[in-house]
């Protein structure tokens, strides 16, 4: 046996079985929170809907850099990730608990600027999600370094169905807005208790001054980078909240939420293990890059006909899932569909040049995609409204960050021309379930068999893609499993 081969091996079926778990996860996970939402969606309606995503948009900005990104350095360290464990936990809390005690103090000025005063206390419960974040990066990051998605799995649903029986009661309850960010807030407890007791050494606390500036050193461009992007993927939020109400920003996050699905289903599980996957070829640069490319097509080959599926049924799946009330997102639904298809290949090339450490490049693209979309969004909302800014986003994707991040990756050795042969295929079957889904829509049948006829046609383009793409498929379970021959990218 060559030397290498059985590592290799081992690696390739870890990451299959880990990527085989995280998909089950995601996919039990997301169609629980979609009948979730929607019960949610109808008990509460658009105007509570709004207050608690104008609380979920300072959630989520705080969580972008609560732990100064440190706990990534647990996934991609050479040595043994427990050695600074009880340092990223140290680092993870005390930061974390700093954060929340300025999301309670900022709170109101926070909710004023969004236009709903009342989000106020909303944003202060829900915020108690920093901290348990905090404490749980560590064990999250040495399970997923470990390829434990199976353990993460039950983590990941205790977590949901307590968010919703907790978060439905309230809604009946009479508690409004409030009983999302209770249930957030007690199914992320739940969560924790779970994943200290899976992670390899639970919950353990210390101080390394000489690995806390290694961490730092590591984690804050990161942190950085990650503050920049969240930034670029929710100001959209923050201008629509600030410009167009609460009530428009209700049905903006029903209509980002649904686009969402095909991110957390499909792009979410390979971002739980590719970054691992990745960093273990960091020794053979061609097989790295081809295995990237491999990766990128066969998720091109899944999303983009789900992507155009789910916009081109925007209108029927609105009115039957959610009801009349919540219509106006359906226009919106169209624009960040084709959106997510974009952000899907983005994230993904965003975690190979996580792996490659090419930090310079991840906060470039960033910056350039903030400073492009806050003037595009802000024209769009304030000209054709909810559709205006929808549409922009799909523009700065499409024409300012796509080049960019084929300008970065022709930088490291891989061209455009390459990896766009890799979506030819995928974007063609997108237009053929596309243009079925417009036809179909346009006879005016019921919206139960528009979504029948609609869905099995997305489902037939997948089949086909799925059998076209199998020889890509056979490449990449091959990687692990013989030493790659450079090749020219």
């Amino acid at each position: 046996m060559k030397p290498g081969i059985s590592d290799d091996a081992s690696l390739g079926a870890k990451a299959g079985r880990a990527i085989g778990w995280s998909f089950a996860s995601t996919a039990l996970g997301r169609l629980s929170t979609l009948a979730i939402g929607i019960a949610l969606a109808r008990l509460l309606g658009p105007a509570e809907f709004g207050t608690f995503a104008v609380a979920m948009v300072a959630l989520l900005a705080v969580l972008s850099f609560n732990e100064l990104g440190v706990s990534l350095a647990i996934v991609r360290w050479p040595g043994d990730p427990r050695e600074i464990a009880p340092t990223v936990a140290t680092i993870s809390v005390l930061t974390s608990v700093f954060i929340y005690l300025g999301c309670f103090l900022g709170a109101p000025a926070f909710a004023e600027a969004m236009g709903d005063p009342r989000a106020t206390s909303v944003v202060r419960v829900l915020a108690l999600n920093v901290i348990i974040s905090g404490l749980v990066a560590t064990p999250v990051a040495l399970l997923q370094r470990d390829f434990r998605q199976d353990r993460k799995t039950i983590a990941d649903l205790t977590t949901t169905w307590t968010s919703a029986i907790v978060s439905i009661g309230c809604a009946v309850g009479g508690l409004g807005a409030m009983s999302l960010a209770i249930g957030q807030m007690t199914g992320a407890a739940a969560g924790a208790v779970l994943f200290f007791w899976f992670a390899p050494q639970g919950l353990r606390f210390g101080f390394d001054r000489v690995q806390a500036r290694k961490l730092l050193k590591f984690g804050l461009p990161l942190a950085g980078s990650s503050i920049v992007v969240f930034a670029a993927q929710n100001v959209d939020r923050l201008l629509i909240g600030a410009l167009l109400g609460p009530v428009s920003l209700g049905y903006y996050v029903l209509a980002a939420n649904l686009s969402n699905w095909p991110i957390n289903v499909f792009s979410a599980p390979v971002r739980a293990v590719a970054p691992a996957a990745l960093s273990r070829l960091q020794h053979d640069p061609p097989t790295m890059r081809r295995t990237f490319l491999s990766t990128a097509g066969l998720l091109a080959a899944v999303v983009l006909p789900v992507c155009a599926v789910l916009g081109g049924l925007a209108e029927p799946v609105i009115r039957l899932v959610y009801g009349e009330v919540w219509l106006p997102a359906a226009s919106v639904l169209v624009w960040l569909a084709a959106l997510a298809a974009f952000r899907i290949l983005f994230e993904l090339i965003y975690d190979y040049f996580v792996v490659l450490a090419h930090s310079r490049a991840v906060f470039t693209v960033q910056v350039v995609w903030l400073f492009a979309l806050i003037p595009a969004t802000w024209a769009g909302a304030t000209t054709a409204g909810l559709n205006g800014a929808s549409a922009a986003q799909v523009a700065v994707a499409g024409l300012v960050v796509l080049p960019f991040y084929l300008f970065e990756l022709h930088r490291d050795g891989i061209r455009a021309t390459k990896f766009g042969a890799r979506l030819v295929l995928p974007l063609a079957g997108a237009a053929v379930a596309a243009g079925i889904c417009a036809g179909v829509v346009a006879l005016g049948l019921p919206d139960l068999l528009t979504l029948v006829i609609g869905g099995t046609a997305g489902l037939a383009v997948m089949a086909l893609l799925g059998y076209r793409l199998r020889g890509v498929l056979r490449e990449l379970r091959a990687t692990g499993a013989q030493p790659a021959e450079p090749a020219p990218v």
